[in-house]
């Protein structure tokens, strides 16, 4: 499989928004996209005008990067998402925040997505009562993630309680940080996804 080897800060500079791919420390000084708000490379500053396509790409890539999936895994999503009922951009971003990673990083258990897939693949969380180790997996309304206790004294998961303090809970899930337990309350909807995008230019650039 694919995989991104370079510096994760040219990622945010390159789509001009913070990606949250290194978690905390997007909030803090160090954070690159602070420091060097242009894009990466030689001719970054340089100002450039911005064609209906290139528009479109970087939405895509941008959302691409936030979830951390590979381009073959998200065309298989728009697929999914245009043949659904509904609005296809909203069943595409729907469909991404319900992935299990996802859910782990909402509920405060990993710093960054990225973190959350390593943890989930490691198999320290259990699901309805069953080990899970697949990232990707998408949850439904009612179920429930939550650690073991064998793995509850792991340092990045004990903070749970304080990461959602600061970051905040979305509605949709409940969180009971003494048991270690997440619930999904219901299924995301659009107006939970407070990130800033535009689905609206990656369903044009699919349907070209």
């Amino acid at each position: 499989m694919a995989k991104y080897n370079d510096s994760k800060c040219r990622l945010c500079r390159r789509e001009g928004v913070k990606l949250m791919i290194k978690g905390d420390r997007c909030h803090t000084a160090k954070c690159a996209a602070e420091r060097r708000p242009y894009a990466p490379g030689q001719h970054g500053h340089a100002r450039k005008k911005i064609s209906d396509y290139a528009l479109q790409l970087r939405e895509k890539q941008k959302v691409r990067r936030i979830y951390g999936v590979l381009e073959q895994q998200f065309h298989n999503y728009f697929v999914k998402a245009d043949k659904a009922k509904g609005i296809t951009g909203h069943n595409l971003l729907i469909s991404l925040e319900r992935r299990l990673d996802n859910v782990v990083y909402r509920l405060g258990f990993a710093s960054s997505r990225q973190q959350a897939r390593q943890l989930v693949r490691h198999g320290l969380f259990i699901m309805n009562g069953r080990k899970v180790t697949i990232p990707s997996l998408l949850i439904k309304a009612g179920d429930v993630v939550e650690v073991p206790e064998k793995h509850r004294k792991i340092a990045v998961l004990t903070e749970a309680a304080q990461v959602i303090a600061r970051r905040g809970l979305p509605g949709w899930l409940e969180m009971d940080g003494t048991a270690f337990r997440g619930t999904v309350r219901a299924l995301p909807q659009r107006e939970d996804i407070q990130t800033p995008i535009n689905e609206d230019l990656i369903v044009e650039l699919y349907s070209k």
